[in-house]
């Protein structure tokens, strides 16, 4: 059989760009990644090429600058640089889930202004739903903007969990505004914030602390985002509507979760390569330990979820291109991806014995980024809720 995570039917466009984005994962990455990740230092050097190379514009229209390519080139890309090291695929995360939201939901003002930008890079995208005290209870956002007789807003609360929060320049934050509606999450708008990037009061009223310091996902900035009296107008708000906001976020998170499917199956990967690399390398008995039993039926293992959690990544990725609703394949491929890298990253550490322990070895460093996508766009337990809702609506009997 062919290596590992192969999908078929790709153009020969997208073969080029899937090689290219390799051959940069194993030329400027991988090397470097384990000395940028130990200093926590941002990949400035691997940002700039992955610019020159177009990846910022991958998906936005090429009548806005960009490459105009699918999500699934853009999951196959995401692939390979978490194979690398996951923190680079992070920094295109966000910016990608912003823009798919200004493509699908923007004015036709906005996107022009914003989307060309985006696609060199000039302007970065973050996100921002989570706050301090909420967690997975999106519609109980407390961060609220107050409109005035004149037509702006005042924007105060805190948020959290903003990937790229001070290298961004464009924010994409979702708020509670007084719409009069019923349901909670009618009363969510979206607003596009605009600062420069950096840390400390970044423009009057808005303030980014400093770096979350965390576990693994080390080298990109995870940062607060405190709003206190921060003024801005209603041409900043995604779409020029208030009260659409929940709808393109969720819209913009389907996106996001393949994206974390994609990270979780570069991660299962690399784990699966350094240890089948290891396993033939490691003598014990007189043998690689590749030969006892317990150690080959390890990496069958291995492979086997690696190779499943690939396909369902690819099947949400094309059904999001298609056009169908996708909220369940998403649910389900985040939730099967992530957990299976979990189990492939901590089978590879395993193998690798003591040495596993030692930061001299990738695959510590991969111990500590696995985890964090179980819960990253969601956990596992919001992924089976949302996967039992759709089942239930398919296949109701009453």
């Amino acid at each position: 059989m062919a290596r590992l995570a192969q999908t078929l039917g790709l153009t020969d466009i997208q073969t080029d760009i899937v090689a290219n984005v390799r051959r940069f994962v194993d030329t400027q990455i991988i090397p470097n990644a384990q000395e940028l990740e130990h200093a926590d230092a941002y990949p400035e050097e691997i940002v700039a090429g992955m610019r020159e190379m177009g990846l910022f514009g991958l998906m936005i229209p090429e009548e806005y600058g960009g490459l105009g390519e699918s999500l699934l080139t853009y999951a196959l890309c995401v692939e390979e640089l978490a194979r690398g090291w996951m923190s680079v695929s992070g920094v295109i995360n966000t910016h990608f889930i912003v823009a798919y939201m200004l493509r699908q939901h923007g004015t036709e003002e906005q996107k022009q202004r914003l989307l060309p930008r985006m696609a060199t890079g000039e302007v970065r995208g973050a996100f921002s739903m989570s706050e301090p005290d909420l967690g997975s209870d999106v519609a109980a956002i407390t961060t609220s903007a107050k409109r005035s007789d004149d037509g702006t807003y005042t924007i105060n609360g805190a948020k959290m969990w903003l990937t790229n929060g001070a290298s961004s320049t464009l924010v994409a934050a979702l708020v509670r505004t007084d719409e009069g509606a019923e349901k909670p999450h009618h009363n969510l708008t979206t607003f596009l914030i605009e600062k420069p990037a950096g840390f400390g009061e970044v423009v009057a009223g808005l303030t980014i602390p400093g770096k979350i310091d965390k576990m693994g996902y080390k080298g990109i900035d995870t940062t607060e985002l405190i709003f206190d009296g921060y003024r801005t107008d209603a041409e900043h708000i995604l779409g020029g509507t208030p009260g659409r906001g929940f709808a393109q976020m969720m819209d913009g998170v389907e996106v996001g979760r393949v994206n974390v499917s994609a990270r979780a199956c570069g991660i299962a990967q690399r784990a699966f390569e350094l240890a089948v690399t290891y396993a033939q390398q490691r003598r014990t008995f007189g043998k690689p330990i590749a030969e006892h039993q317990a150690i080959a039926f390890s990496l069958a293992e291995m492979a086997t979820k690696t190779e499943a959690a690939h396909l369902m990544m690819v099947n949400a990725a094309r059904l999001k291109d298609s056009g169908e609703r996708n909220d369940v394949a998403a649910g389900m491929a985040k939730y099967l991806c992530s957990e299976y890298c979990a189990e492939v990253t901590q089978a590879s550490f395993r193998i690798h014995g003591g040495y596993g322990y030692s930061k001299e070895f990738e695959i510590e460093r991969l111990m500590r980024e696995a985890p964090f996508l179980l819960i990253g766009e969601g956990t596992s337990e919001i992924q089976k809720q949302i996967i039992s809702k759709g089942l239930l609506r398919e296949y109701r009997t009453n």
